[in-house]
């Protein structure tokens, strides 16, 4: 069982949580026994909205910050959204003589785990280091997100100036030049340029 006490002690716990954790909507969904109360109240502890739940719903709860969760073989079912694209970090919660399912927590592919019996540290180390996981995980998807959308730009933008090169006798300069001036007159991007000369080709063959 969590020890309360070790949260008000010199010993580093709760109340010397970030102050970041206290805007968190966490959502705890472990067994209501002495240790998933107390899992709840050190949550809480952060000044944190936390949400204690239990049995498992068949879909959890979607915009919150975090999910504590029973670590059971139909959790993957239950997560709201879809697979390599979490809407929250999710601990697993576990228990340390409990053997790990691989396969299991590959399917869920939680952001940490808690095993039990907790301490005050243990719950407030995973809760921050699953926040701090997901977030750097989000921010490198924007960042692929904004690759790809370059990369389909740039690919656009060849394809017009092959259809001009093509269809003008431009030489490559001058089909960009054409393009950029376009551009510039309408005041939007060369992309969006780019992508109406082959939408306007691709519909008149």
């Amino acid at each position: 069982m969590l020890d309360p006490s070790r949260s008000h002690d010199g010993s580093g716990g709760s109340e010397r949580a970030p102050p970041e954790l206290s805007s968190l909507e966490i959502v705890a969904v472990v067994r209501h026994d002495e240790e998933g109360e107390a899992l709840a109240r050190e949550l809480r502890r952060t000044r944190a909205r936390v949400h204690h739940l239990w049995p498992l719903p068949p879909r959890l709860p979607e915009d919150v910050d975090v999910i504590f969760c029973e670590l059971v073989p139909q959790l993957p079912q239950c997560l709201p959204w879809v697979p390599g694209q979490p809407t929250a970090a999710l601990v697993a919660v576990m228990a340390a003589l409990q053997a790990p399912d691989l396969k299991l927590l590959r399917n869920c592919a939680p952001h940490g785990v808690l095993h039990r019996p907790f301490t005050a540290n243990t719950v407030l180390t995973s809760l921050a280091l699953a926040r701090a996981q997901f977030l750097y995980e989000r921010r490198l998807r924007s960042r692929i997100d904004k690759l790809d959308e370059t990369l389909r730009a740039f690919r656009c933008v060849e394809r017009a100036k092959t259809i001009l090169m093509q269809t003008r006798q431009f030489d490559e300069d001058e089909a960009y030049h054409f393009i950029r001036r376009r551009a510039m007159s309408r005041r939007i991007s060369i992309s969006a340029v780019a992508a109406a000369i082959v939408d306007s080709n691709d519909v008149l063959g």
